[in-house]
């Protein structure tokens, strides 16, 4: 499987779910992880992933 731009922020949302469901006060830092995330892919900052 090759891991495209299209498959990161649904991988990071399957570990951030996963994680606020092992650690619930983790809630508010791993939703502020996630937005700077998907925002930096979205911008296209990230190009050091080769996506």
């Amino acid at each position: 499987m090759v891991i495209t731009a299209t498959h990161i922020p649904a991988i990071v949302a399957l570990i951030a779910g996963i994680l606020i469901l092992i650690m619930p006060r983790l809630l508010n830092f791993i939703v502020a992880i996630y937005l700077i995330f998907v925002g930096l892919v979205g911008m296209g900052l990230l190009k050091w992933l080769h996506l």
